[in-house]
C-alpha cells in the first residue's frame, strides 16, 4: 500500500504467561504471535515496518522473520509511550500513514488492515479505529458513535451503566496520519496515578481538536482477541486452527471430523485430499486425491498425489505420487521415495533413496541406502550402516529379493535381480543374478533341555 507504514509494539513483559520467554514469543501453531502479526502487515504490502522492543529485545530480534526497522522502550509506561519512543521512525515516515497494533493479536489478517486503511483513506481521516461487536465485552474500551464519527472510546471503568450495553468494542489497532499522531503525542503528559498513558488518549486529544476518528468495524469478532494468558493462547490456537481448515475445505480438502488436526501456515494440500484425525502438518505439500492418517505427522516434507499415510511419521523427505506408507512407519529426513512403493507396519527409512514399485512390507529398518526399482523386502531386514565411526551406504539393484532376517553389513552392494537366504548375513558383494546364503552349519544338540532345565520348579504344572 502506498504511503503506509507499520509500528508493531512488542516491549511488554507479560507477567500473566507466566514464564520468562516474551509474550509475542509465543507460538500460535507454531508460529511466534509476532511473526503473524509482521506476515499480516508484510501481505498487506506496507512499505516499512517498526517493531518497538523493550523486555528481552535481542530474544525477540532473534526471531523476527522479515526485514524491519527497531525502536527500543527502555521502561514500559504504556501504548503511547511506546509510540513515542518510535518518534524517530515517525518523523522518517512524516507524510505517510501508519497502522499501529500490538505484537500479541496473531488473528489480525492482511484483508482487515488494508479494508481499514481504505476506509482511512477514504475518509481522510487523522486517526481509523478498528472495531468489532462481541457479547464477550468484558476489559476492552467501548466504541461512541456519532455516525460513521467515534467521538470517544469509554474504558469499561469509566463507563455508566448505559455505556455497559454498547458491545461494539475497540481492537487495540489503528491507522494514524503521521503528521497528526507526531503532533498529539507532544501534548500528551503523564497526569495520571499510574503514570502510564495509551493510545486512546491520544485518540481522545484527536477528537477534541475536531480531528476525524472514525471506525472500520470488522465482520469477525475474533480480530479483538489478544493473548494475555495461556488460556487465551489456547483460545486462539483453537481459533487459527480452525480457520485454517475452513481456509482447505474451500479448496476441496476433505475432513471427516477435525478432532486433534492440526495444519500449520506454510502448508499447501490438494484438492480430494482426505485428513483424518489426528493428524499434524508442518511446512508441507500435499498433492491431490490423497489419505493422510488416521495419528499421523508430516513435516517439511512433500507428498505426491494419491499417497496413502497411514499414522505415520515423515520428516523433511519427499513422496511420489501412489506411494502406500504405514501403519507405524517412521520416514526420517533425506529420503526420496519414488512412484508406487509400498511400506508396510514398522518400518524405518533414513536418508535413503527407494526405487519405484519397491515393497518394504513390515519390520524393517533401511537406513543410509540406495535401493533400485521392484526391489522386495522380507520381514525383519536390517541395513547396518554404521560401523561405530563411520556411516555407510548399501546399494540394492532393480528386482533383487531380501530374504526374511538378512542383515546387510554396509558398505556392501547387491547387484539387479540377485536374491539373499532368509537369515543370512551379507558383508560381501552379490553379483547380479545371483543368491547369497551365509548361514552356518545346523547343530542340534540331543537332550539340552532335559540337562538344562533339570531340578528347576515350574510356576505353572500341566
Amino acid at each position: 500500500m502506498e504511503n503506509s507504514c507499520a509500528l508493531i509494539l512488542a516491549g511488554g513483559k507479560g507477567k500473566r504467561m507466566g514464564s520468562a520467554m516474551p509474550k509475542v514469543l509465543f507460538k500460535v501453531l507454531g508460529k511466534p504471535m509476532i511473526n503473524w502479526v509482521l506476515s499480516a502487515c508484510s501481505s498487506a504490502q506496507i512499505e516499512k515496518i517498526c517493531i518497538l522492543l523493550g523486555h528481552k529485545a535481542d530474544e525477540v530480534k532473534n526471531n523476527i522473520n522479515i526485514k524491519t526497522e527497531f525502536a527500543f522502550q527502555q521502561e514500559q509506561r504504556g501504548t503511547a509511550d511506546a509510540v513515542k519512543c518510535a518518534k524517530s521512525f515517525l518523523e522518517k515516515n512524516i507524510k505517510k500513514d501508519v497502522f499501529i497494533c500490538c505484537a500479541d493479536s496473531p488473528l489480525l489478517t492482511e484483508d482487515i488492515i488494508k479494508k481499514a486503511y481504505k476506509t482511512h483513506k477514504k475518509g481522510k481521516n487523522s486517526a481509523t479505529i478498528i472495531t468489532a461487536k462481541t457479547e464477550n465485552k468484558e476489559g476492552l474500551g467501548r466504541i461512541l458513535r456519532n455516525g460513521e464519527k467515534i467521538v470517544k472510546i469509554v474504558e469499561e471503568k469509566d463507563a455508566t451503566e448505559q455505556e455497559l450495553k454498547i458491545n461494539e468494542v475497540n481492537s487495540g489497532a489503528y491507522w494514524f496520519n503521521v503528521e497528526d499522531l507526531i503532533n498529539i503525542l507532544n501534548k500528551i503528559t503523564f497526569e495520571n496515578v499510574q503514570n502510564e498513558y495509551y493510545l486512546t488518549d491520544a485518540i481522545q486529544l484527536l477528537i477534541q481538536e475536531n480531528k476525524m476518528v472514525s471506525g472500520f468495524l470488522s465482520s469477525d469478532e475474533n480480530l479483538i482477541l489478544g493473548v494475555n494468558s495461556k488460556l487465551e493462547l489456547l483460545k486462539v490456537n483453537n481459533i487459527a486452527r480452525i480457520n485454517i481448515i475452513k481456509k482447505f475445505i474451500e479448496k476441496g480438502v476433505e475432513f471427516i471430523n477435525t478432532d486433534g488436526i492440526l495444519i500449520y501456515p506454510n502448508v499447501n494440500i490438494g484438492a480430494n485430499t482426505l485428513i483424518l484425525p489426528g493428524t499434524i502438518i508442518k511446512e508441507s505439500t500435499i498433492g491431490e486425491g490423497c489419505k493422510i492418517g488416521p495419528n499421523s505427522l508430516i513435516e517439511s516434507s512433500k507428498i505426491g498425489n494419491f499417497c496413502k499415510i497411514n499414522s505415520s511419521q515423515v520428516y523433511s523427505s519427499n513422496i511420489e505420487d501412489s506411494t502406500t506408507i504405514g501403519p507405524f512407519c517412521h520416514i526420517r529426513p533425506n529420503s526420496n521415495i519414488s512412484h508406487n512403493v509400498k511400506i508396510g507396519d514398522f518400518v524405518e527409512v533414513k536418508n535413503s533413496n527407494i526405487g519405484a514399485g519397491t515393497s518394504i512390507s513390515h519390520l524393517t529398518y533401511v537406513g543410509d541406502s540406495d535401493v533400485g526399482k521392484n526391489v522386495n523386502f522380507g520381514c525383519g531386514v536390517v541395513t547396518i550402516n554404521y560401523d561405530g565411526v563411520n556411516k555407510n551406504r548399501c546399494v540394492i539393484g532393480d528386482g533383487a529379493f531380501i530374504g526374511c532376517n538378512t542383515n546387510l553389513v554396509a558398505p556392501v552392494k547387491l547387484g539387479k535381480n540377485s536374491y539373499t537366504g532368509a537369515g543370512s548375513t551379507i558383508s560381501k558383494d552379490v553379483e547380479d543374478n545371483a543368491l547369497a546364503i551365509e548361514r552356518t552349519k545346523q547343530v542340534n544338540i540331543k537332550d539340552f533341555s532335559k540337562k538344562k532345565l533339570a531340578g528347576r520348579k515350574l510356576k505353572v504344572k500341566d
